[in-house]
């Protein structure tokens, strides 16, 4: 059933819209739309990233249609990059493979009471003891370990579980998408075999593209949010990005054998076997969204203790400085929101797979302090390159159910990566722009080198033009730490 979609199939809604009409295949139930400019059509043209997202498209309770973000590029089942609504009384499904394997995997922001010319002096030293304070890299445990009953309270009260054992503030909190808790959360329904992957991990970074930068900011595009958010030019930033560990996987692995276990009874036909699901009202679909919940809890509780850490790390080099939180936002997750469909309100079951909330001003869920002006988004770079913080848009609600893209976006494979760029060059090209470097492995620079990555400027542009985030700030990194 599933084609390749050829560029004549789209039609144009703007320079940076384009729609897979519903009649490109029989089996989709609304259309498909990607975001996205012509130059960045031939970065996806290349793998199966439209293919995924029109088989989205043929999800039961799909409202309105499915998206894709500027970033968007080949993942499991949807595209990375991929945002589907389902409605919860309409038969709507709930996807392990529209959620993702890394469940909330996201990014926390923190801003400094300094600038970055007060504090270049000692950031090789802060880059060290940060280094050395975060552990990172594939497999690494890190300094709190948890035994069971530890664990299913870090799974039942995410990141507020970390305040209760001395980590963090309540404002870090308040400043943090869900208040840093999926209160549905249910910890048994965790298996134990996840539960014990995620036992070393609370505070490690892993590896691949996540990451922890140093960060300075470098320009100010709206001056009114940007002093809401407590940002402003020269000002030095912390970027934390990374999500549940190993112990996400593995639930997501789980729930995926168990819906596909069960799949016969509700008789789908789906286009691809990633894209297994279960009604998001049936024992299976509620299953799996209080473990993801569970998962996320971990998430969020994972980049407290690392935020918590940096701040002990900067205070052994600077005793005087501190760093507040400015968001966190989750970009792997599934969530039960309201949303206007057709003039109608309805209840929906939103999947954010490498994609974020935007929501605009007024909105409920955003933050007391972030009201009056829309919720942070956080768009990371990648080494080397600008990272940039913009806000939520009322309009932005009507376009893409207020979501936005994650990142800048894979345009080579890591294997492709490390055929083109060599560590050890990379790292002294990075160290020859005044970019401190901290990596163990040259293979893991490697494999995320900028060159591997879409021009973030061209996506945030894109997200600007279709109204679906505006533009605040724009930060340049000035130390890269990261696991092999």
């Amino acid at each position: 059933m599933s084609k390749q979609v050829m560029w004549e199939d789209l039609i144009k809604l703007s320079d940076w819209c384009y729609e897979i009409p519903q009649s490109f295949r029989n089996d989709m139930r609304v259309a498909a739309r990607a975001f996205m400019t012509h130059e960045m059509f031939k970065d996806v043209s290349g793998d199966r990233s439209l293919e995924q997202l029109t088989n989205v498209a043929t999800l039961p309770g799909i409202q309105k249609a499915a998206f894709a973000m500027p970033d968007m590029h080949q993942g499991y089942g949807f595209p990375i990059g991929g945002v589907a609504a389902m409605a919860i009384d309409e038969g709507g499904v709930i996807s392990p493979g529209g959620i993702g394997y890394d469940i909330n995997c996201g990014v926390r922001l923190l801003v400094a009471d300094a600038t970055y010319d007060e504090l270049k002096p000692y950031l090789e030293k802060i880059a060290t003891e940060v280094f050395n304070a975060v552990p990172s890299g594939v497999g690494k445990g890190g300094r709190l370990k948890l035994d069971m009953h530890e664990m299913n309270e870090v799974l039942m009260h995410g990141a507020k579980q970390m305040v209760k054992r001395g980590f963090g503030t309540q404002e870090d909190l308040e400043r943090c998408e869900e208040g840093g808790c999926m209160e549905v959360a249910n910890p048994d329904l965790i298996t134990n075999r996840a539960k014990q992957r995620g036992a070393d991990q609370l505070g490690t970074l892993g590896s691949g593209n996540h990451f922890l930068e140093i960060q300075k900011v470098d320009e100010i595009y709206d001056e009114e949010v940007a002093n809401a958010f407590g940002l402003c030019k020269g000002l030095l930033t912390v970027m934390i990005h990374c999500g549940s560990r190993g112990l996400g996987h593995q639930t997501c692995t789980d729930y995926v054998r168990i819906m596909n276990n069960a799949m016969r009874q509700w008789d789908y036909q789906l286009p691809d076997r990633e894209l297994v699901c279960a009604p998001f009202l049936s024992p299976e679909g509620q299953d799996y969204y209080y473990a993801m919940a569970a998962a996320a809890n971990f998430a969020w509780a994972n980049r407290h203790l690392i935020a918590h850490w940096t701040r002990e790390a900067f205070n052994k080099v600077v005793t005087n400085v501190n760093l507040s939180t400015v968001y966190d936002v989750s970009h792997n997750i599934g969530k039960v929101e309201t949303h206007t469909v057709d003039s109608k309100e309805k209840r929906v079951i939103m999947h954010r797979k490498g994609a974020t909330r935007s929501f605009g001003p007024g909105r409920p869920e955003i933050p007391e302090v972030y009201k009056d002006v829309g919720q942070p988004v956080l768009i990371p770079g990648t080494m080397g390159t600008s990272s940039y913080v913009l806000t939520g848009t009322t309009e932005g609600m009507d376009v893409a159910f207020g979501s936005c893209c994650h990142g800048a976006g894979r345009r080579l494979s890591r294997t492709a990566a490390k055929k083109l760029v060599r560590g050890p060059a990379l790292r002294k090209e990075l160290e020859d722009h005044n970019i401190i470097v901290r990596c163990d492995s040259d293979k893991g620079l490697a494999e995320e080198a900028p060159l591997a990555y879409k021009d973030v400027d061209s996506v945030v542009n894109v997200v600007e033009e279709a109204r679906i985030a505006r533009k605040v700030a724009r930060l340049l990194p000035v130390a890269v730490i990261k696991g092999g």
